[in-house]
């Protein structure tokens, strides 16, 4: 049976960069927003209860979206209404948040490699780990050079219950969009993160580019290679 559906994670992967530099970047700019806005806060301690808050949505048990599960752990942190505060991030993604483009590598072989698997007649899922809200995953789409429309299902924390690498964050795609494993492929950089979707039956291509194996966990994959490998991969399916 062949690929129909393929799943593609977005950072490291269509978006090349170094999640550490990237996360570097841009989380004294996010404690800045809130400093501007009034908030009396230490920006080191504020980056670690934002880390918490990331935990709390790895951790989610499906019984609340990312989004609550990390507005709940933050909200104590800081010295405004629920509201107030994501209010605040909002307006950051939106405007401020686009600084960070300078510390990622778009290449025009990502765009070329989606528009490939459209063209092939082939179905083009973003299943980019649900911790950010809709309006900074859009920007980091566009950072790529990707067109949003291409993807039938885009993953944000407002609408995500789990997170990478809970296997339930693919099984909720899978079946939410009726797709057959057998049928599907996952693309991403991150051995944990990405290549848990095996669990399910579904075959991985992991880019080594910018490859993330933190844990040091024994890589399994059906394919591997470059983006540009890719490319050249998805042209041949």
């Amino acid at each position: 049976m062949g690929i129909r559906h393929i799943l593609f994670d977005l950072d490291g992967t269509l978006l090349p960069m170094i999640q550490d530099e990237f996360v570097r970047f841009y989380m004294p700019l996010l404690a800045k927003a809130y400093i501007e806005n009034g908030a009396a806060i230490e920006p080191e301690k504020f980056i670690s209860s934002v880390w918490a808050g990331y935990k709390a949505m790895v951790n989610n048990d499906g019984s609340r979206t990312n989004r609550e599960a990390f507005w709940s752990h933050i909200d104590k942190e800081l010295p405004f209404t629920a509201e107030k505060s994501e209010e605040i991030a909002l307006s950051f993604y939106k405007d401020a948040f686009n600084k960070a483009v300078c510390v990622t590598r778009p290449t025009p072989a990502a765009n070329q490699i989606v528009k490939t698997v459209r063209e092939k007649g082939m179905e083009a899922y973003l299943a980019t780990n649900p911790v950010f809200p809709r309006c900074a995953t859009m920007n980091r789409i566009r950072w790529a050079g990707l067109d949003a429309e291409d993807f039938n299902l885009i993953t944000t924390y407002e609408d995500c219950v789990y997170c990478k690498p809970n296997p339930r964050y693919f099984q909720e795609i899978l079946s939410g969009c009726g797709m057959d494993p057998s049928e599907c492929l996952m693309v991403g950089n991150d051995v944990e993160e990405d290549l848990s979707i095996r669990s399910l039956g579904v075959k991985t291509f992991l880019v080594t580019d910018t490859m993330e194996n933190k844990k040091n966990l024994p890589v399994e994959s059906e394919y591997a290679g470059t983006l540009e490998e890719l490319l050249k991969f998805v042209k041949e399916l």
